[in-house]
């Protein structure tokens, strides 16, 4: 028992924000670093290349290229590659537009501008939800992010007992929409085709297999009323109706007490 709770600890401590190694005024961890760089600039370029070559590809030693540094110079600001990459994933929480916390916008206005803006934000950085299913997601900005959902979320009248379902029928929701919509624009530019075309081929073949005409046959109907001339049209009207569903759902939960 001992040693699994050992073993529990250190698994919660593997993060930046709990070592005591979060950014220090973009400072670094002693004399004699290199010049030139601080902690802000390393993962401001982190991020330009998870943007530009994904997580895959993301390196120590690509990250000193691009720098032009050695990548041993990299490691005078952050101890490890998870290091640098929650410093990254925290960077990209901080794009987002959160609600004051005294804004007098209705509970539901706030919630779908946070839904949006989280979407956005998966969909611009393909690369994020993998980590942010990976860390701990407890950063300064993922924190503010958290804390304005959970305003959000008091604002409703839900009874308490049922916050914490409500953010997770929502932002499950948003992670998996956004997860997904950024995988296939990034399938659509490693095929080098639009989403319109790429939409158009792999329902072409999908409508000439024969194991799977079953099923395009009873879509059929689903797709007409769908409405949308381009990919980008169908997947606005999902997730905007998918959303008013489960604001729908949250007021049905408040009058049922």
């Amino acid at each position: 028992m001992v040693k699994a709770a050992q073993r529990a600890e250190r698994l919660a401590r593997t993060s930046v924000w709990l070592e005591g190694k979060g950014p220090r005024g973009g400072g670094s961890r002693g004399g004699g670093q290199p010049s030139g760089l601080d902690r802000d600039r390393i993962t401001e370029v982190t991020v330009r290349l998870l943007d530009a070559e994904g997580l895959p590809k993301f390196s120590m030693r690509r990250l000193a290229a691009e720098l032009n540094v050695t990548a041993m110079s990299v490691y005078w600001y952050v101890d490890t590659k998870d290091d640098l990459l929650e410093l990254a994933l925290d960077a990209a929480f901080g794009e987002m537009r959160l609600p004051a916390a005294d804004s007098g916008e209705d509970w539901r206005d706030r919630l779908r501008a946070l839904a949006v803006e989280y979407r956005a934000l998966l969909v611009r950085h393909p690369w994020l939800s993998p980590l942010a299913g990976t860390f701990l997601n407890i950063g300064p900005h993922a924190v503010g992010f958290s804390l304005a959902v959970q305003r959000v979320i008091r604002l409703t009248g839900l009874p308490a007992r049922g916050q914490m379902g409500a953010i997770s029928a929502v932002f499950q929701f948003v992670y998996g929409f956004g997860t997904i919509e950024g995988r296939f624009i990034e399938r659509c530019a490693a095929a080098g085709l639009s989403q319109d075309e790429y939409f158009r081929h792999a329902m072409s073949a999908v409508t000439e297999s024969p194991d799977l005409s079953e099923v395009v046959h009873h879509a059929a109907d689903l797709m007409e009323a769908r409405g949308g001339d381009t990919v980008e049209e169908m997947r606005e009207r999902d997730f905007t109706f998918a959303l008013e569903t489960l604001i729908a759902g949250i007021e049905a939960m408040i009058v049922r007490g």
